[in-house]
């Protein structure tokens, strides 16, 4: 995957997505955790005062005690983490740590200076004996009778820390499960991806089927998303048949058009040579002649170049080539040839009939016209066509192999041609994604090695 792939991104979205949001309930989940264990805390504070009113007792003296004391262990250890005070407010003064736990030692807490209501119960968060924080719950009372009442400040507390060691304990207990649900997550995302992208897999399979022939449409059943991207490629494949169409059409009236010209031209040529004017006669048939076959050529081209539908091509290329050879052992310039044919049984080309005779044509009319004695055809079936056409004439010089096949490009002009032959054969072979090549041959001619598309 690339920066632009878009699988990419989206995996790259989800996993930031997926971490944001791991972070958010992380910490979301440790804020309701602390606020529920500071809640027990609190309770547990509560109920720890309830038994201190209970025990509270004024001595005879006027002194404050608490018999019996609460009897966790913590609250008898010095600076044991829980702590209570009882502060005596009397006469208009105030004794801090009238009684107090153990654990407090010889540092009584200071409450602040309100004065709350009998009975009520206030939170605070103030400074340990040891400097760290606690949790407060205070109430006040009143002992005694109305007119000698003691009023009472009591306070429990325990330390912060607690929560914060409850607190930490969680989030290291939750982390192995956060990780587990980032793993579940990854995979479903990535499933939901894959099946996200699922409906651009298809339509690649599908511009894959059109181009190698198997369907002409892409199938109208993708989701709604990509149904406008599906509706335009089908209308561009609608659009450019009928283009191939039309110019398949103005090729054919064409060649409707230019056959009578011809025509009378060779009428012409045959009143001329009736007249007494055989050189003018055969000058005019020569001329006719080659404007028929250059007019042919650009027709064959036409029609390669209009787009010729590759996946409904499938012509046996054994075959061809023994109907043209069939042929040029009947003419003047390929009866005196060997030709000697090496092919499998059958070689299915993904080639229209019309357009690999022309191909096949044009090498073996070349082949004929350079070879002394003898012309060797190879025909290799696979993946790919291969077919090797050899002769024994004089050859090409090296330097000069790779300008064969360039329009009108002539390099011998002692043999009649117009030097279109073998660029219609590099324009047949570019049109259906085949190659050629030249090279010189073991017996010292023009070797022209040939890979076309097996059809499937």
């Amino acid at each position: 995957m690339t920066r632009r792939s878009l699988r990419a991104r989206l995996t790259l979205a989800a996993a930031l997505s997926i971490a944001l949001a791991l972070l958010v309930a992380a910490a979301g989940l440790v804020v309701l955790f602390e606020g529920h264990v500071e809640r027990r805390m609190g309770q547990e504070l509560e109920a720890q005062l309830g038994q201190l009113a209970a025990a509270v007792q004024i001595h005879a003296d006027g002194g404050v005690g608490v018999d019996p004391q609460p009897p966790d262990p913590r609250l008898a250890k010095p600076l044991g983490g829980l702590y209570w005070q009882v502060d005596d407010e009397r006469d208009g003064r105030r004794i801090i740590g009238a009684a107090r736990s153990r654990s407090l030692w010889d540092r009584p807490l200071r409450l602040p200076q309100d004065l709350p209501a009998p009975g009520i119960i206030h939170s605070h968060r103030l400074p340990g004996p040891d400097g760290r924080g606690l949790l407060v719950r205070e109430r006040r009372i009143l002992l005694g009778a109305s007119d000698s009442a003691h009023a009472l400040r009591l306070m429990t507390a325990i330390d912060a820390d607690e929560l914060k060691r409850a607190r930490n304990a969680f989030a290291t207990d939750m982390l192995p499960y956060l990780l587990l649900i980032a793993l579940v997550l990854g995979l479903a995302t990535l499933v939901q991806i894959r099946a996200g992208l699922a409906p651009l897999e298809s339509v690649r399979r599908g511009v894959g089927a059109i181009r190698s022939g198997r369907a002409r449409r892409l199938a109208d059943d993708y989701p709604d998303e990509v149904m406008p991207l599906v509706a335009e490629v089908n209308a561009l494949l609608s659009a450019r048949e009928q283009a191939i169409e039309r110019a398949r059409a103005w090729t054919a009236d064409l060649a409707h058009g230019l056959k009578t010209p011809l025509a009378a031209l060779a009428a012409d040529a045959e009143r001329l040579r009736r007249a007494g004017e055989p050189a003018l006669a055969d000058d005019l048939e020569q001329l006719a002649e080659a404007m028929r076959r250059r007019v042919d050529r650009e027709l064959i081209r036409a029609r390669v170049r209009s787009g010729t539908e590759i996946h409904q091509a499938r012509s046996d290329l054994v075959d061809a080539c023994r109907r043209l050879l069939r042929t040029l052992r009947r003419t003047p310039m390929g009866e005196g040839i060997d030709w000697r044919l090496h092919a499998p049984q059958q070689a299915v080309a993904a080639l229209m009939l019309d357009d690999l005779m022309d191909l096949l044509g044009n090498l073996l009319e070349n082949a004929a016209k350079w070879a002394t004695q003898t012309v060797d055809i190879r025909i290799h079936a696979g993946e790919r066509i291969g077919i090797i056409i050899a002769d024994d004439g004089p050859g090409v010089p090296d330097a000069e192999l790779p300008c064969l096949g360039e329009r009108g490009l002539r390099l011998d002009l002692q043999k009649e041609g117009s030097g279109l032959g073998l660029a219609i054969v590099r324009d047949v072979i570019d049109a259906y994604g085949g190659s050629i090549a030249f090279r010189r041959a073991d017996g010292g001619g023009l070797s022209v090695r040939l890979e076309l598309p097996a059809a499937d």
